[in-house]
């Protein structure tokens, strides 16, 4: 098997493994009384990991090197991998004590959905870099879905007397101005986090370039 169907076979593994975590996670709620579903994917976790998996799956199906990678699907990429960035540091800063709370029950789905997945999204990203280089500025908009979250969660939230994250539940940080501080905090960490990936993907795709130009002048 060459090099780049090895590398498709792993986006597919992984996806795979990602969703047979989230089924095996939600048919052990199912057992469980007063499980919701509707709670179980209104996790942040849960909805950044499904489009993980399905911006793995379509990625092995589009593309397997930054040459042919459309300019929109490396800003679709980006903003995933940026979703499972935050996932990630969010849940190891304030959520790693809590795995009951989030419904996450299992040991393997919890290391899965929280830290293998975040790490994967990561080196998909350095390992096929975006194909030309990605301005801050045009990134931005991958802010629109979290704070639609956001709001979604907040509006959602006394209507169920339910919220997906104790930081969003202003019983449990000291009312609304508690969940507003702890929004911007989590806001002012994403957007540093948008840097970082695009930063990191300008950098590998430049390194990548030379490689190549090395090769090419070495053949």
């Amino acid at each position: 098997m060459g090099r780049e169907r090895w590398y498709k076979a792993l986006r597919v593994g992984f996806a795979a493994l990602t969703f047979a975590a989230i089924v095996t996670q939600f048919a052990i709620g199912l057992d469980k009384d007063g499980f919701r579903p509707w709670n179980f994917f209104s996790f942040f976790t849960i909805q950044s990991n499904i489009l993980a998996a399905l911006i793995l799956l379509a990625s092995s199906a589009l593309a397997l090197g930054v040459r042919v990678t459309p300019d929109r699907w490396d800003l679709v990429r980006g903003a995933a991998v940026a979703y499972m960035a935050t996932t990630g540091v969010v849940y190891d800063a304030l959520l790693a004590d809590i795995q009951a709370d989030l419904q996450l029950t299992e040991p393997w789905v919890d290391w899965v959905l929280h830290r293998l997945m975040p790490v994967v999204m990561a080196l998909d990203w350095l390992i096929a870099p975006p194909s030309r280089r990605l301005a801050f500025r045009e990134c931005l908009w991958w802010m629109i879905y979290p704070l639609a979250y956001l709001a979604y969660s907040l509006i959602r939230g006394p209507n169920v007397d339910w919220y997906p994250y104790p930081f969003l539940d202003p019983d449990e940080v000291g009312g609304y101005a508690g969940v507003a501080a702890m929004s911007i905090g989590i806001t002012i960490l994403f957007l540093g986090l948008i840097w970082l990936v695009v930063t990191l993907g300008n950098l590998s795709s430049k390194w990548w370039a030379g490689r190549q130009a090395v090769a090419e002048l070495a053949a």
